[in-house]
């Protein structure tokens, strides 16, 4: 009886540690952290680079339901508050219970609160939790904290308004905050698709920050039909069309063709590499267009410096700086305020556009 009971046990025993194990993400996970390639290792890096650096970040997680996504970023969270236990305050919320932005804010505000040991008020506002987020994020910066905000089933929080998701970025512009914003969502399943790297670099291209970026995402995400569940290249392309300044394009398509092909020039010398360019740059960047293709539009210095000067009015162009007041317009150095990509579609728009200009473009 004795020697049966001594083998009941062993068995609970055994069983009982294949299902904690079993049970225990971070069992099935830990052996892969050592490897610089894995998911861990690169979350991690990134995660811990903000924080000793103190900067900003945000980060997306995207994967397949039951893909490990959240497990991995438990573990790395696990870790790190070990290795920086005085450094870290993690912030969690879920677009099931929080997607409504009042209700998001005011579990952000009751964490914080939570956390630093502060009195919670109930009955603060939208405007007074937000303040008081900005508030807690400037001190904890100062303090050399930074706070981890993880949201999960992201994709909620990115309807409607998505004034919660504003109002972090806007607390993130602050020099003094530290924070790291992370969403997690298995609602993307577009990022093997080459139509969609082209949207995204044609994005890129007149918007270039991240911030912007991560402000494109939430619009895509927006434009989302819930009843599918999941992100199509279409809410991305709607999401660029509504991004894409229509006053610049309707400033193109009121220039006259010499204006074009000036525009034409300054871009490509900036694709040459041209630190910075005046009229007299310009003027030699359109003769040599003319002698090499022997176009037709062709004008005199006078008539370009009056559609020179027109551009300046129309801000399709600008002064470099305000320095050289003194100077004659055709000696300072411009810039252009569209990108490529605005332009080239300015140019297809254009009834009238010459053909060697969207050639040029394509070059």
């Amino acid at each position: 009886m004795g020697r049966e009971k001594e083998k009941e046990k062993l068995s609970e025993k055994a069983l009982n540690l294949l299902r904690s194990r079993l049970s225990d993400p971070n069992f099935i996970f830990r052996p892969l952290s050592d490897s610089p390639d894995s998911n861990y290792s690169k979350l991690k890096f990134i995660i811990s680079t903000s924080v000793t650096e103190a900067c900003n970040n945000s980060i997306l997680l995207l994967g397949p339901r039951g893909s490990g996504k959240v497990a991995v970023l438990e573990l790395v969270l696990s870790d790190l508050l070990q290795q920086y236990p005085e450094a870290i305050s993690v912030i969690r919320l879920n677009g099931l219970l929080h997607s409504d932005d009042n209700c998001a804010l005011k579990e952000i505000a009751r964490q914080l609160c939570m956390e630093h040991q502060l009195l919670f008020s109930k009955v603060a506002s939208f405007d007074d939790n937000s303040q008081f987020m900005i508030a807690m994020l400037r001190e904890c910066g100062l303090a050399h904290k930074t706070i981890i905000f993880v949201l999960d089933e992201f994709d909620f929080f990115a309807q409607g308004k998505q004034r919660l998701l504003y109002s972090l970025l806007d607390a993130m512009q602050s020099v003094n905050s530290q924070a790291v914003v992370i969403g997690v969502s298995c609602r993307l399943k577009l990022l093997s698709d080459e139509r969609f790297k082209e949207l995204i670099d044609t994005y890129l291209s007149f918007n270039f920050t991240i911030g912007h970026l991560v402000r494109f995402l939430f619009q895509a995400v927006s434009y989302m039909d819930l009843s599918a569940g999941f992100l199509s290249l279409g809410n991305f392309k709607t999401a660029l069309s509504s991004n894409q300044r229509q006053p610049k394009l309707e400033c193109i398509r009121d220039c006259s063709v010499l204006e074009l092909y000036m525009m034409v020039c300054m871009k490509r010398l900036e694709v040459k590499e041209q630190a910075s360019y005046n009229f007299y740059s310009v003027m030699t960047e359109y003769k040599s267009i003319h002698d090499s293709f022997q176009t037709s539009d062709y004008y005199a210095a006078n008539v370009c410096l009056r559609a020179f000067e027109h551009l300046l009015q129309c801000q399709l162009i600008s002064f470099i700086d305000n320095k050289g007041h003194n100077q004659s317009v055709e000696f300072r150095p411009v810039k252009l305020l569209i990108s490529s990509a605005e332009l080239h579609q300015g140019l297809k728009s254009y009834q009238q556009c010459p053909a060697i200009l969207l050639k040029l473009m394509d070059r």
